[in-house]
């Protein structure tokens, strides 16, 4: 009662990177309006990686920066603290209260089953109540556990505040037992090898393979069903930048839209794989010019286009119109400038 009707539909803005950020640290606060430039979500991180005594200090930053300062377009989103926490119940209510008209979406962390999401659900319902808000708060869950991959389908459905999903592979492979240390990534371990040789001697080629092919793709399932946005999560080894885009890429193939960056570094990389192609763009312009109404099967270019094709040509360009009203170099790479 008193609440925002619930979205019928999520949004589909940019979303090429999370940023995440510590707004415990007063010179990160200060910087925030200068990296919201440069990133499409900025992340007010309360959880994992701000220690005990700085907990209330990065609730307190995140609040000054929703209040005090201008983001432009870029989104303002905050991971609270996990539901067994002692402070999450603060982080809701306090940041909901403050800044609940500014905040766009709230990622909640090891979310195991639709039960977390139920509660999560009527509790900002209530506050939003309270607070007075007319836009409904969305919801962001990461999944991060052996059960939560088992119930993902049933987490994805179970509100219509689900904005989307992360993959939070560290979290997982302790949950799962999995013999690694590494923060996302593939693992030297983790490998095929081709059959011996009649040669006994000869070298057997081998490869790395991946071990979180199968979690994403469940989670990319479960997400475009109901109509979320799944993203990669956190890649680890801030100074191995090949590596992350290729584990961004493997991402982005999969049907992700985004990926965290953890590091100033990781926002060009996400840029980079989770911005549509300048040679599609100017293709899929082409195919809309050549087919107005979508209607009826063309050849262009000496390939078939009908309205599935029109359609996914209209989601391109569409994705590039954002994009470059962000950045004058996909612009001018899209053909959107004068």
């Amino acid at each position: 009662m008193g609440a925002p009707e619930p979205a019928r539909e999520i949004e589909f803005r940019p979303s090429r990177m999370i940023h995440f950020l510590d707004f415990s640290n007063d010179k990160m606060v200060a910087k925030a309006p200068e990296i919201a430039a440069k990133t499409d979500i900025l992340l007010g991180n309360l959880e994992d990686a701000v220690p005990v005594d700085r907990k209330v200090a990065a609730r307190e930053g995140l609040i000054r920066v929703g209040k005090e300062m201008d983001l432009g377009d870029t989104q303002l989103w905050a991971r609270v603290n996990s539901l067994d926490s002692p402070w999450v119940l603060d982080d809701l209510t306090q940041v909901v209260a403050e800044i609940g008209h500014k905040l766009d979406v709230v990622m909640i962390p090891k979310v195991e089953g639709p039960w977390d999401i139920h509660f999560v659900d009527r509790l900002l319902a209530q506050l939003e109540a309270r607070a007075g808000l007319t836009r409904p708060l969305l919801v962001h869950a990461i999944l991060e556990t052996a059960l939560g991959v088992t119930n993902v389908e049933e987490i994805a459905a179970a509100s219509p505040r689900m904005q989307g999903m992360s993959f939070g592979p560290a979290d997982l492979a302790a949950s799962r037992r999995m013999k690694t240390t590494r923060v996302g990534g593939g693992h030297p371990g983790y490998r095929v090898i081709e059959d011996p040789h009649a040669d006994e001697g000869a070298a057997r080629m081998t490869a790395q393979q991946d071990p979180w092919h199968y979690s994403i793709a469940r989670m990319v399932d479960a997400c475009t069903s109901n109509g979320l946005l799944p993203f990669y999560g956190p890649f680890g080894d801030i100074k191995d930048t090949l590596a992350c885009e290729t584990q961004f890429r493997a991402a982005f193939l999969l049907g992700c839209v985004g990926a965290w960056s953890l590091h100033p570094a990781q926002i060009d990389i996400a840029k980079k794989v989770f911005s549509p192609d300048p040679e599609e763009v100017r293709f899929a312009k082409k195919v809309i010019e050549a087919i107005p109404d979508g209607r009826g099967v063309h050849m262009i270019d000496g390939k078939m286009q009908d309205d599935a094709t029109w359609k996914q040509c209209q989601v391109m360009v569409h994705l590039a119109e954002l994009l470059a009203k962000k950045d004058p170099e996909l612009a001018q790479a899209y053909g959107f400038t004068a």
